[in-house]
């Protein structure tokens, strides 16, 4: 670590010497001396041009003045106190200094002696005793090393920490999100499962939102719009097939009509209809139905886009077990929460309550458009490769075990709506736990103990409808960070003033 210091246009610190405006270790002119150079280097600049010169030392450990010198034949002039100073501010003993030669990289313990005035005030300060252990003088970087260090040291600064706790779709999209609306955050993605183990890898990716009780209507149409947009634009470039988003088109039939025929979103879709009668008849149980295109995301290959993205801005990601925020406080200046219902016991949300789901994924390429009930209970989205079927809504379960009864019964029902999936093949069956919340947790929160804050952002309590609000929630988590950021910086500047 280098200990710099400025005067001037020059860096002084350990390792060298540079010509120009030095301040080192505290040299520097006396009070009330504009700009006047130390009396250190004045004695080596008068001894360089005066190479017969000897330094003379006053008894009371001040140089000898002109008329005590050899041959002036004067009286000692008596000497005037400077700025309160005593008139004979004492020395080290004899009158010397350890410093380094000139040349020689110093360091404690490996110091020369040199003849030359105190290196904090050039032998003026008051109280300076004989029994004072004095700093060594610093060495010179050059300019241009110095001035590396200093953008390091500022970039360092400037670089807020931020740590993203969770890697599922809410977490690596809000990571990724901070990267592009706050490019100055150093951000890290912390967690103890990455894809393919996550609840997200196990989520049906389809973009048909999920009504939160508790959100205000505008905020989830909010939400849903950035990320159908976000996702849409994915869907036309040559990534679509890598992050395995694709657009898909299918019906939403009901056993009876329903009371909101118009929901909030159906100026999102495309497409978005009433379906006619002849369509009806494929689905004779049902009397109403929509027809629209949606966006359909393979949720394995998003995650791992999602990944390639983040590595390409420098975002470092680590398997790690957080079990209290308050343990990253020493680490990063914020954290994001997204740890879904992992929320539950690492901040205590008693809001937040698993939701259990059971899905099929199999093999049936015919399967070309989505069918899904009304209530949401029992669906069928075709993917890029599989198909998948479901599903449940336990609420309060935290079983991960597949159940064979429950696989049955997706199975009989999905063929309800869609007979030929009778030939559909290799069958996987994948467990996992919806955290849902009345309301998504967005929101900003500070820590504190001891009089140390932590800047806590949570983004967590999706449920269902996480694939249809993920960006549009990441988007609002980062712009919370920003908020974080410049409080930060306030306080900053504050206590610097």
């Amino acid at each position: 670590m280098y200990s710099l210091q400025y005067s001037g246009s020059t860096w002084a610190s350990p390792g060298g010497n540079i010509k120009g405006k030095v301040l080192a270790a505290g040299v520097g002119p006396g009070p009330g001396r504009a700009n006047a150079r130390p009396r250190a280097l004045r004695e080596r600049c008068q001894r360089r041009r005066r190479p017969g010169h000897k330094q003379l030392l006053h008894p009371a450990g001040r140089r000898a003045g002109p008329r005590e010198r050899p041959g002036t034949g004067g009286a000692a002039a008596p000497a005037l106190p400077r700025h309160g100073a005593p008139a004979a501010a004492p020395r080290f003993p004899g009158g010397r200094l350890f410093q380094a030669e000139p040349g020689v990289s110093s360091s404690p313990g490996q110091l020369q002696k040199q003849d030359c005035a105190c290196p904090w005030t050039a032998g003026r300060l008051a109280g300076h005793s004989e029994s004072h252990t004095p700093f060594p003088q610093l060495p010179i970087l050059s300019e241009k090393v110095a001035t590396s260090l200093l953008w390091l040291c500022i970039l360092e600064m400037a670089s807020p920490k931020v740590a993203v706790v969770g890697a599922g779709v809410i977490g690596l999209s809000t990571a990724l999100c901070i990267t592009e609306t706050c490019p100055s955050c150093s951000v890290t993605v912390l967690s103890d499962q990455f894809s393919p183990n996550t609840t997200s890898d196990v989520a049906a990716g389809m973009l048909i939102p999920h009504t939160y009780p508790d959100t205000p209507i505008h905020r989830q149409k909010q939400w849903f719009q950035e990320t159908f947009t976000y996702l849409f634009t994915i869907s036309n470039s040559a990534e679509a097939s890598e992050a395995g988003i694709h657009l898909v088109s299918g019906w939403q039939v009901f056993k009876s009509t329903p009371k909101e025929e118009l929901p909030f979103w159906s100026d999102i879709v495309l497409g978005f209809r009433p379906m006619s009668e002849a369509e009806l008849q494929k689905f004779p149980q049902h009397r109403f139905g929509q027809a629209f295109t949606t966006l359909k995301c393979d949720c394995p290959p998003y995650l791992l886009w999602l990944e390639k993205r983040l590595k390409a801005t420098g975002t470092q990601m680590y398997t790690r077990k957080v079990a209290d925020l308050w343990e990253l406080h020493s680490e990063y200046d914020i954290v994001v929460n997204c740890t879904g219902m992992g929320a539950h016991q690492l901040v205590g949300d008693k809001q937040l309550f698993p939701v259990r789901g059971q899905v099929l994924k199999v093999h049936a390429p015919w399967v070309k458009h989505f069918i899904r009930d009304g209530d949401g209970l029992t669906y069928i989205y075709p993917g890029m490769h599989r198909v998948t079927l479901g599903g449940t809504r336990e609420k309060g379960s935290w079983s991960l075990s597949p159940d064979p009864g429950t696989t049955r019964d997706i199975f009989d029902r999905c063929c309800s709506l869609e007979p030929s999936l009778q030939g559909a093949h290799d069958i996987e069956v994948k467990v996992g736990l919806r955290p849902s919340r009345q309301c998504v947790r967005v929101q900003r929160e500070v820590l504190s103990q001891g009089g140390v804050k932590l800047p806590v952002v949570h983004n967590y309590g999706h449920g269902a409808g996480g694939f249809s609000v993920h960006r549009g929630t990441a988007n609002e988590a980062a712009h919370l960070v920003g908020e974080c950021i410049s409080a930060l910086q306030g306080s900053s500047s504050r206590a610097k003033l």
